[in-house]
């Protein structure tokens, strides 16, 4: 017989008094398909693997870690339950608590029994299961072993099954060494202060709660849009949600504005408890069906139960794919790949039931083959550098595994069955002013959506037709006014209009009548750009042979990566139109010959004047800068609409001719750790010349002068308190065996290479951002280069370099 859940054993051996530890209580296990391993630095290094099932996180100690080799079978001592709550736990505990020491939260997503298997099968000994993690994915196995003699604790072997994602050695364990939550190691989760109890949310208002704003919505199309202009993100099943927040009052509006927060109180208290500043998000609620797709007549069924009154909230989630305002700002012009970005650090410390959207740069063909595949609805394919339009367009269109679309129910017909409430429902669409007849559907419904909609189409009853019907269709037909909207998926259309093989989804009570028109499917959208590059065998590097066309096609391939930072600021060009290797200048103003999408801004000048400064916000203008000869791309900290405002602080270190580049890793790491201690996140950036680029994510709330006071002062003080390693001016004399921290790009006028951008040295390399754990590995600043494009863009589907380069943050007293 199986042992019931207990908490008991988990409570008895923890002080909650000096443990930040969550006390544990029993939860419902909705869905049970939570998984988690925890790093945690106890007498000695180990891996905590958790897995939800019957309300607890059902425990292992696994001493080696995970490992990727089915030969590999590692030992995983089973411990207590644990809280469900325990899933997002990650500090210090304290020296003398049991457990003392340091948990990173290693690895998180969900688990599934295999086929016939289910999480009782863990009382016979012998669970097969398949992982969805970060890290972790693919089949697995745990297996209890005999017990010797006289011995009290319970062992098991965790080992990989043989699949795609298998591998060999210790790889996996000795790679991933940062936090899947906050991205840092366990040195810097150590070095955090601990707290003695979780420290409660704020329940203060962060600034003024943003108005509703219409959703942008998606065109129909036949095909998936190619090319690395696009981004691709799933298609979720569910309700389109307009989250507004700011602290802890948070609003939740459907498509149409209605206010919807009771309806989803729990989700609402998951993002009060994120304590967010005042922001306005764009995305979708689903519930889950059986099949652990997101589904439609789930999130009905949750409705229908008063999901609201409840207190679980994993019941239903929030996938958020797009932010309209931080901080009263409004960010809707600026392109779709930055606000993803902002989104992303928004919400880096989100814990189910809020997600972020995922995002594919390019092969959206694979990921509607994987949708369709697994039984979803298909993808969202969203121009990268498009802006936010709050209307239909073809900056995002959708493409789906099946034909789906909503309908005006007109009608009933009766049944010849007592226990049926109707035969089948008529269906309409809006189309030029009136109501067109589109066939019936009579498939789809069980027992309790037949009394629903029985319920809510007795109201409506009328004597007349609300729209024209043939003869043959309007017998034995109850008419009903055309107010509830119902989703069908079907075959096909007929030749004449008519819904083929149809079957009842639900109704959608997030959608007015009035809106229902035919989803009429259109060409897949054009390229982003269709720039013509003169001169395309030109070579521009000679010493490596990379040609004008190269160069273009780079800039095509990485526009949504180059973007966030270069869009919608003031540039400075590098152009080198006879290549590398001849005279090349720097160009900020319009000297005549760029195209339509290379924009101007007036600025104030020194002498009071104005004069017109380039920018650029989408792949057009990169493409057209590319074309007129630039190699480089060097933008203000500011953007092209708050000139007088920065927003990002960096700090160029240049080191000495004769200084080895682990010394400039070392002094980054130092200038970061520095920043951290005045309350500031930082990040690292490969400069693709010599140096690095600590780079410091701001909110625009400060004067240049006060900006470049501090950037000053900062740079100042680290050459005073390590003057054998930093200067702060610019004398060459002076940098003799030290690094140069160039804080005089923080002024009113100064520009800086953004990420991504090409530089005009031999080899073509680029500069990158890294993550901190990677700049530790890195031997140099120009470790990529153009032609290592697509390996750009697949890292950045990384989870530890979403949202790389942003944050809200101000400058403190220093």
């Amino acid at each position: 017989m199986k042992k019931p859940a207990s908490l008991d054993d988990y409570n008895r051996k923890r002080d909650f008094a000096k443990t930040a530890e969550p006390a544990g209580k029993l939860g419902v296990s909705e869905r049970g398909e939570r998984f988690i391993v925890q790093k945690h630095d106890a007498r000695r290094l180990h891996f905590d693997f958790r897995l939800e099932a019957d309300g607890v996180l059902k425990s292992w100690a696994v001493t080696r870690g995970p490992s990727l080799d089915p030969n590999d079978k590692r030992l995983a001592v089973r411990t207590e339950d644990h809280p469900l709550s325990y899933a997002d736990f990650e500090g210090t505990i304290p020296a003398g608590e049991y457990g003392g020491g340091t948990v990173m939260l290693w690895d998180s997503g969900t688990w599934a029994p295999i086929a016939g298997k289910s999480a009782d099968d863990l009382a016979k000994g012998h669970l097969h299961f398949t992982l969805d993690g970060m890290r972790m994915k693919g089949e697995w196995l745990l297996v209890r072993m005999k017990p010797r003699a006289g011995e009290k604790r319970e062992n098991w072997l965790l080992r990989k099954v043989q699949d795609s994602y298998a591998g060999e050695g210790n790889a996996l364990v000795e790679r991933e060494l940062v936090s899947v939550l906050t991205g840092r190691t366990m040195a810097e989760i150590a070095a955090a202060k601990p707290v003695s109890k979780p420290a409660k949310p704020k329940a203060k208002t962060k600034g003024k709660v943003p108005a509703f704003r219409s959703p942008q919505l998606a065109t129909l199309v036949d095909t998936v849009p190619t090319g690395n202009g696009w981004l691709h993100e799933i298609k979720f099943d569910g309700y389109r949600a307009i989250i507004a927040a700011a602290g802890a009052k948070v609003r939740v509006f459907t498509r149409n504005g209605h206010d919807w927060s009771d309806k989803f109180a729990p989700l609402v208290e998951a993002i009060a408890q994120l304590d967010l500043p005042s922001c306005l998000i764009d995305g979708e609620i689903v519930a889950y069906g059986a099949d652990g797709n997101p589904s439609f007549s789930a999130l009905q069924a949750v409705l229908k139960r008063g999901h609201g009154a409840q207190e679980k909230n994993d019941l239903l989630e929030f996938h958020a794919f797009d932010v309209l305002e931080l901080e009263g700002q409004d960010i809707t012009p600026m392109p779709n790949i930055e606000r993803k970005e902002r989104l992303e650090a928004l919400l880096r410390n989100a814990v189910p039931p809020v997600r972020v959207a995922d995002h594919v740069i390019g092969a959206g063909e694979k990921l509607l083959a994987a949708m369709c595949g697994s039984g979803q609805e298909g993808i969202i394919s969203k121009r990268a550098d498009a802006p936010y339009s709050g209307s239909r367009s073809k900056a995002w269109v959708k493409v789906k595994c099946t034909n789906r679309q909503e309908f005006v129910i007109v009608g009933w017909t009766r049944s010849a069955s007592r226990s049926r409430a109707f035969a089948s429902l008529l269906l309409a669409q809006w189309e030029d002013g009136k109501l067109a007849y589109k066939g019936k559907v009579g498939t789809g419904f069980d027992e309790d959506a037949l009394a629903d909609l029985a319920r809510r189409m007795a109201p409506l009853a009328r004597k007349t037709a609300p729209v024209d019907v043939p003869r043959a269709d309007a017998r034995e037909v109850q008419w009903i006014s055309p107010k509830l909207v119902a989703e069908v998926v079907f075959a096909e259309f007929t030749a004449d209009g008519r819904v083929r093989h149809g079957s009842y989804i639900g109704l959608r009570a997030d959608k007015a009548a009035a809106e229902v028109v035919p989803e009429l499917r259109q060409s897949a959208p054009h390229a982003v750009s269709e720039v013509t590059i003169s001169n395309r065998e030109r070579v521009i590097f000679p010493g490596s042979g990379e040609t004008k066309g190269d160069l273009a096609d780079y800039y095509a391939s990485i526009a949504a990566l180059i973007l966030p930072f270069a869009g919608g600021r003031p540039v400075s060009l590098v152009r080198c139109p006879q290549g590398r290797a001849k005279k090349c200048f720097f160009q900020k103003h319009d000297s005549g010959g760029f195209g339509d999408a290379v924009h101007h801004v007036p600025i104030r000048e020194k002498d009071g004047g104005s004069e017109d400064y380039l920018y650029v916000s989408d792949a057009t203008g990169l493409l057209q800068c590319v074309q007129m000869g630039t190699i480089e791309f060097h933008a203000w900290a500011a953007t092209a609409d708050a000139v007088e405002r920065p927003d990002r602080m960096i700090f160029d270190l240049d080191p000495d001719e004769g200084l080895d580049f682990k010394a400039v890793v070392r002094a980054a790491r130092d200038i970061s750790d520095r920043l951290a201690d005045l309350g500031l996140v930082s990040f690292a950036m490969l400069s693709g010349g010599k140096g690095i680029h600590v780079i410091v994510p701001l909110a625009s709330g400060h004067t240049w002068e006060e900006h470049k006071d501090f950037a000053r002062r900062f740079a100042e003080a680290m050459a005073l308190s390590q003057p054998e390693r930093f200067v702060a001016t610019m004398s060459k004399s002076k940098r003799k065996g030290r690094i140069f921290i160039d804080w005089l790009r923080n002024q009113r006028g100064a520009t800086a290479v953004v990420p991504y951008s090409v530089r005009s040295r031999d080899g073509a390399p680029v500069a990158v951002p890294v993550t901190w754990e990677e700049l530790a590995k890195c031997e140099s600043a120009q470790r990529w280069s153009i032609r290592d494009a697509q390996a750009l863009i697949e890292r950045m589907t990384r989870h530890e370099l979403r949202g790389w380069g942003f944050s809200q943050q101000t400058l403190p007293s220093f």
